[in-house]
């Protein structure tokens, strides 16, 4: 999650946004990023002994996952509300820190590790961001990078993508984050480390169900206005969007849960 140098930056590039997103991410999003997180963190070999780096932590499910190895972690995000909620877990192991994830105010090779769960694939440069993880971690220290599969992301916004897709092809607006659909290649991931610094990629896949609550019909729509794709539709092609997508809930609801399947790529790597 990085700042962007547009003068009216995208949501997802304004720590603005991400400010006023820490109480409703935390709630819906974080139980889901949880699993991958732990994924991601499971592939590194740290413990009591290592350092280790969360790059975009938002708040904080790799840094958490990390953090209960044993190692000492620094977890960076740009946005001041993230990073304070990661604070307030109060770990002694955990130091949180406001940082440009592409510029990374930190000495070369201090870290035994670096990860990223669904981070550096939105940073207007992914590619610095990579870089800057490799400059970070010592040589022959380990990295671990989970994406999402998909160009369109993953729960509420894959599945709208696909209807919109399904409905009105010639109406999808190019994704604003470029490393989204860059990274969800395997092949592409694996390049993209190599040539940050990270020698022998190794890529997994891994798919779990977004559970969205459907009780309150309100709650649902709101979600609309933050999907890319959306901004594309007129008024009339919106509404039909919005009826698809509420006719998907009601055939596949289990009570006021509605699973969304969501795959990602996680890839770890050795710093060259």
């Amino acid at each position: 999650m990085q700042s962007s140098e547009q003068a009216k930056p995208l949501p997802y590039n304004d720590p603005a946004h991400w400010d006023k997103m820490v109480a409703a991410y935390e709630a819906q999003s974080q139980p889901f990023t949880t699993l991958f997180a732990d994924a991601a963190v499971a592939t590194l070999p740290i413990g009591p002994s290592s350092n280790v780096l969360d790059v975009a932590t938002g708040t904080g499910a790799a840094a958490l996952a990390a953090a209960r190895t044993g190692a000492d972690v620094t977890a960076i995000d740009f946005s001041a509300g993230m990073v304070a909620r990661v604070r307030a877990h109060g770990l002694p192991n955990i130091e949180a820190r406001q940082m440009d994830g592409q510029a990374l105010d930190l000495p070369d090779a201090a870290f035994d590790a670096a990860v990223s769960v669904f981070g550096v694939m939105l940073f207007p440069d992914w590619r610095a961001g990579l870089c800057e993880m490799a400059r970070v971690t010592r040589p022959g220290g380990s990295a671990a990078i989970a994406v999402w599969k998909s160009a369109d992301g993953a729960a509420v916004h894959l599945l709208l993508s696909q209807i919109i897709r399904r409905l009105y092809p010639d109406n999808v607006t190019p994704m604003p984050c470029t490393g989204l659909a860059e990274l969800a290649d395997p092949g592409r991931l694996a390049a993209a480390l190599i040539a940050a610094g990270f020698s022998d990629p190794a890529i997994a896949e891994i798919t779990h169900d977004f559970k969205l609550n459907v009780a309150n019909r309100g709650d649902v729509d709101k979600l609309f206005e933050f999907m890319p794709h959306w901004s594309g539709l007129d008024a009339e092609q919106s509404a039909a969007v919005a009826r698809a997508f509420r006719a998907e809930i009601a055939r596949r609801r289990v009570g006021d849960s509605f699973a969304i399947p969501s795959t990602a790529l996680i890839a770890t790597a050795r710093r060259a």
